[in-house]
């Protein structure tokens, strides 16, 4: 068994590596309540989940001037940190995962719109940064998710072609972004159910990464 020319895997951080939602969903109702907006899982999922910080305050907090509105982000995701700090837990499923990928010598990268601080954190607090050939952050792209650019740049940095490529995603905004990159896209359930990740476009829906059925879904699209 060998790999396709330009195969390769690409993954979500918030949700999709780390059990994480939760305490982000905290974070926004801390740093959003003195603005009159409260978020309960379902919302979340729907308005919040994986948009890029400065689509986010645009949205909720129009009242205040775009510099204000990136300040009031920040605070959150320094809220999120506080939190995180506390532990968070990978996936699961994650790391077999990933030895099974280099054993193969399949290629990963990190795809999210998590700010640099937290993106880094995260990998770093679940001991998986150096499992990964590269880290691409939205914010400091033209374009976050759910534009194609930060998939287009992850394939970039590693060589890869999306019909030979894998990507993991637990929102709709991240979906969006990996779908019309061209890549399949496996929807992970942390936040929202299966039926809801196949609705917004992923291929196949799966609760983490010890699916039985995952390692012939990405079989299938990275080896010829």
């Amino acid at each position: 068994m060998s790999l396709q020319p330009g195969a390769g895997l690409l993954f979500d951080i918030d949700g999709t590596l780390v059990e994480s939602d939760p305490l982000h969903l905290e974070a926004f109702n801390r740093a959003f309540a003195p603005y009159g907006h409260q978020f309960d899982r379902e919302r979340f999922g729907r308005e919040l989940q994986g948009l890029a910080n400065e689509a986010i305050g645009s949205r909720f907090l129009p009242q205040e001037t775009p510099e204000r509105q990136w300040e009031i982000m920040m605070d959150k995701e320094a809220l999120f940190r506080d939190l995180a700090s506390e532990g968070v837990e990978a996936v699961h499923g994650l790391f077999a995962l990933l030895d099974w990928a280099d054993g193969m010598g399949l290629p990963t990268v990190a795809v999210t719109n998590a700010p640099r601080p937290n993106a880094e954190m995260l990998l770093d607090s679940i001991g998986a940064r150096g499992r990964f050939k590269g880290l691409v952050i939205g914010d400091e792209l033209a374009h976050g998710k759910p534009h194609p650019l930060p998939y287009l740049t992850g394939m970039e940095l590693l060589g890869a072609k999306p019909e030979h490529c894998v990507a993991f995603e637990d929102s709709r905004t991240g979906i969006r972004s990996a779908t019309a990159a061209g890549i399949a896209t496996v929807g992970i359930a942390t936040g929202l159910e299966p039926n809801q990740l196949l609705e917004a476009g992923a291929t196949l829906g799966v609760r983490d990464y010890a699916d039985p059925d995952l390692l012939d879904f990405i079989l299938e699209k990275v080896t010829l």
